[in-house]
């Protein structure tokens, strides 16, 4: 979205963030997915730490899925969205 400008049609922006070790497991477990792919998504990509600068809200997704939802409740929370459980 940062890379074609789209990001300018929101009035807030939410970054799905993880360690690029951690990004390249899942996505290299994907069916059909190659390192040579995945590289070559990359480069056509903003690196993640400026994603992360720009981002109104950064969701750390390295940790377990129970750490993951609190930050996106607490976002929620933020925005005075009530989140739905």
């Amino acid at each position: 979205m940062f890379e074609t400008g789209g990001d300018e049609s929101f009035d807030k922006v939410i970054v799905v963030s993880a360690p690029i070790e951690v990004q390249r497991e899942r996505v290299l477990a994907r069916s059909g997915m190659t390192a040579q792919k995945l590289d070559a998504i990359l480069a056509r990509q903003m690196p993640d730490e400026e994603k992360r600068k720009r981002a109104d809200f950064v969701v750390d997704t390295s940790g377990d899925l129970s750490t993951t939802e609190e930050q996106v409740h607490d976002i929620l929370s933020c925005l005075g969205i009530r989140p739905v459980r």
